[in-house]
């Protein structure tokens, strides 16, 4: 399965999730290939969350102008931005867009600091 079909399909399996809690939900339009955007929102009774969606298998990496453009996101509308990081067997993780780690290159988180500094939906929804 190539990555943008599997990244397609992660995102619609967060999509219903979020919908199956009542909150109203979008999936951006060229979600995957535009960076102008998070790859979904999810807003409840003035609560809301954006994700940027990834199912990578050892580290999530984003280039600098994307995770400038969540973080721009994050401050222009308020609502909480985070790395919706799917992984296998374990399922979701939510990485707030903040302790991505910057690289020469990218912003970038392993999985081990996903375990350390993600959290479960349970967690976010608590916000």
């Amino acid at each position: 399965m190539n990555r943008y079909v599997k990244g397609a399909r992660g995102e619609r399996e967060l999509l219903a999730k979020f919908a199956e809690l009542g909150y109203s939900v979008m999936r951006s339009a060229g979600s995957g290939v535009n960076s102008i955007s998070p790859d979904i929102i999810a807003i409840k009774s003035g609560k809301g969350f954006a994700f940027e969606c990834k199912a990578w298998e050892t580290s999530v990496a984003i280039e600098p102008e994307k995770y400038n453009v969540l973080k721009d996101w994050e401050n222009n509308t308020g609502l909480k931005t985070f790395i919706a990081w799917r992984m296998n067997g374990k399922g979701w993780f939510f990485i707030p867009i903040g302790k991505l780690r910057q690289t020469e290159k990218s912003y970038r988180i392993s999985k081990k600091e996903a375990f350390d500094n993600g959290m479960s939906m349970e967690q976010i929804l608590s916000l």
